[in-house]
C-alpha cells in the first residue's frame, strides 16, 4: 500500500498514513470499521512496507489500520517500523489502545494518541482491549505530545471521566462518534456538550464530523 494520501473522517492535521502490520486486530472491538475490509485474516509483518519512502515534512500516522502495540504484536515488527521511521525527517502520529506498550516509542517528533472511548467497560464492546481505567493509569506515564481520542463515544461518568482525561495532559482531545450507530451505548446530547465544555477548561477540543448527528 505504501504511504497514503489522508483522507475520509480522518484528524486534519495528519497528511499521510502508512501501515506495516496488517490482518486482525486483537482488540476485537465490535464497532471497528476494519472489519469490512481484508484484515479478518491472521496478523502479519508486510516488510515490502519497508521499501516506502515516507518522504519529508510529512505527519504521519503510523498504524492506522491496526493497533501496532497490541500484546500480540511481536517487539520486532514495532522495532523495524521505528527505525524505518528514522530514517526520515517526519512527524508521525502512534494511535493505541494499550498505552502501557506504546511507552517503547523513541522516535523523534513521535506524537501519542490513545483512543478511551468512555471510562466505563463495556466488555462485550471493548471485548481484548484494556480496561479504560487501566489505560488513564498507563497514558499518564507518556512522555511525549499527547492526543486522547474519545472515539467511538460511548455513555461515561461525567465528572469522573473529565477528572481522569484532565490528569493526563493532553495537548488536544478528539471526540467522534461511531460511523453507523453499531447499538453502542451512546450519550445524551446534553452530556455530550457538558464534557466539551469541562474539556475546554484545560485543553483542546477537536470535534470530527461525525459526532454531529449526536449533538445537532
Amino acid at each position: 500500500m505504501g504511504l497514503n494520501k489522508q483522507s475520509g473522517n480522518m484528524y486534519d492535521f495528519v497528511t499521510h498514513t502508512w501501515n506495516t502490520i496488517k490482518g486482525k486486530c486483537f482488540h476485537d472491538c465490535s464497532y471497528c470499521y476494519m472489519k469490512r475490509f481484508d484484515n479478518q485474516k491472521d496478523i502479519r509483518f508486510d516488510e515490502k512496507e519497508l521499501k516506502t519512502d515516507l518522504g519529508q515534512d510529512n505527519f504521519i500516522f503510523v498504524g492506522s489500520s491496526n493497533d501496532m502495540f497490541a500484546d500480540n504484536i511481536p517487539d520486532e515488527w514495532i522495532k523495524k517500523t521505528l527505525d524505518h521511521c528514522y530514517k526520515f525527517d517526519n512527524k508521525y502520529l502512534f494511535q493505541t489502545k494499550n498505552p502501557r506498550n506504546i511507552r517503547r516509542i523513541l522516535v523523534e517528533k513521535s506524537h501519542v494518541c490513545v483512543t478511551i472511548e468512555s471510562n466505563r467497560y463495556y466488555d462485550h464492546i471493548m471485548r481484548n482491549s484494556p480496561n479504560p481505567n487501566q489505560r488513564f493509569i498507563d497514558t499518564r506515564l507518556i512522555r511525549h505530545p499527547l492526543y486522547i481520542t474519545i472515539e467511538p463515544i460511548m455513555d461515561f461518568d461525567l465528572h469522573f471521566f473529565l477528572k481522569m482525561l484532565e490528569s493526563t495532559g493532553p495537548i488536544q482531545v478528539n471526540i467522534g462518534a461511531a460511523t453507523g450507530g453499531h447499538n453502542l451505548p451512546e450519550p445524551p446530547k446534553e452530556k455530550i456538550l457538558e464534557l466539551i465544555k469541562g474539556l475546554k477548561t484545560f485543553t483542546k477540543v477537536h470535534l470530527k464530523s461525525n459526532i454531529n448527528r449526536l449533538i445537532k
